[in-house]
């Protein structure tokens, strides 16, 4: 049997999305299980290599992503969990009891949402092949699988390292691959991360997404969502089991009790959808241009005027394509944008309803909170 307090490190890095949910699900296993674990972390929470040999403990979880912990590690004479990311060759797994993102299974789950938007063409933006992330090379697999299953042309570009001192250049070379994209096609980013930098490029090439190019990451951190304009669908992994099953594979290990070295995988959560992937499979350009432009400026009191000025077209041109295209009226359109971005800082930020009235374009409180709950059939506070 264990003894009453057995110490057990945990080698991750939290300033990593990936990492974070991990450590969570290690944590609501402990508290689920009532173990008694002294837990061994960085006071950073990051996960300094050349303490590890100093450490006196009886059990790790560990990032087996990361090659230099392998390494580290390969010596160790206690139970070890191995946390980290699938291989479609089983023998390139560790000899230890192991639990894996299923990297297959993100990207199909990604694929599938863009396909049921209606995206019949697809890209993927992964890391080059000479970084040391495993799972990003298995990913990049995963997607040229997909196609070739689907039958499907596929594009795709692995890009450069990015760090301060390439990165406008890396930057253009992401923007001129963009370019040699057909209009309408998803494009599935390898990691959040990555799918910052096809906005960012977007942006500056003035290529509407979702309107003519939609994009999607895989992470679902949130922190990227505050750091572009138009808030990212992402495939959201399950981290938080993936720690629940390693603390637990631990556990039995630390009591005695045999466990398999075969690999776990757990399957990804959903898809949190967001803006980057609200595709209207739209066909007529000026309608494309009034979405993009209505998208970005809806919140700061246009009317259809503008929209018509914008495009130097005729109110009667661009009504009657918009019925034909859309069913409905530009002027239903703008505020149906407004009401979206109110519903979505409703959710997803802790923004006073004052001020969300403010920033989507409403002249009161007393006034939004009636259209709100003419819509909505909930006044913004009951929604939130």
């Amino acid at each position: 049997m264990s003894r009453q307090h057995d110490k057990v490190a945990l080698l991750f890095n939290a300033n990593k999305i990936y990492d974070r949910g991990v450590i969570e699900g290690v944590g609501q296993y402990i508290q689920a299980s009532q173990c008694s674990w002294d837990i061994f972390v960085e006071d950073d929470f990051v996960y300094h290599r050349n303490t590890i040999e100093s450490l006196s403990i009886d059990g790790i979880i560990a990032d087996f992503d990361d090659p230099e912990t392998v390494e580290l590690l390969q010596n160790v004479n206690v139970p070890i969990i191995a946390v980290g990311g699938s291989y479609q060759n089983p023998r390139f797994y560790p000899d230890l009891p192991y639990v894996a993102t299923d990297n297959y299974a993100l990207v199909e789950m990604a694929f599938l949402h863009l396909k049921q938007k209606g995206i019949n063409r697809f890209a993927f933006y992964g890391y080059p092949a000479d970084t040391p992330k495993h799972w990003a090379l298995e990913r990049q697999h995963a997607f040229l699988q997909l196609m070739e299953k689907y039958e499907q042309e596929s594009y795709y570009y692995l890009g450069d390292q990015t760090h301060s001192h390439n990165w406008v250049e890396s930057q253009e070379k992401l923007a001129q691959w963009i370019k040699t994209l057909p209009d309408y096609t998803g494009i599935i980013a390898v990691t959040d991360a990555r799918a910052r930098h096809l906005l960012q490029a977007c942006e500056h090439l003035k290529i509407a997404v979702p309107e003519q190019l939609c994009i999607i990451g895989i992470d679902n951190e949130e922190l990227i969502q505050y750091l572009s304009r138009i808030s990212l669908s992402s495939v959201q992994q399950g981290t938080a089991q993936i720690g629940y099953q390693a603390a637990k594979l631990l556990h039995k290990c630390l009591n005695g009790i045999k466990v398999a070295h075969k690999p776990l995988l757990i399957a990804p959560l959903k898809v949190a959808e967001r803006r980057s992937t609200d595709y209207r499979s739209l066909q007529d350009p000026f309608v494309i241009q009034a979405m993009h432009f209505i998208r970005q400026k809806a919140c700061h009191g246009i009317k259809t005027e503008q929209v018509l000025d914008h495009l130097h077209i005729s109110r009667s041109n661009l009504e009657a394509r918009f019925k034909q295209e859309m069913g409905k009226t530009i002027h239903q359109v703008i505020h149906e944008e407004k009401l979206a971005r109110a519903q979505y800082m409703l959710r997803s930020t802790e923004v006073p309803i004052q001020e969300v009235a403010e920033i989507c374009g409403y002249p009161s409180l007393q006034y939004f909170y009636a259209v709100f709950k003419k819509e909505f059939g909930v006044t913004p506070k009951e929604f939130r």
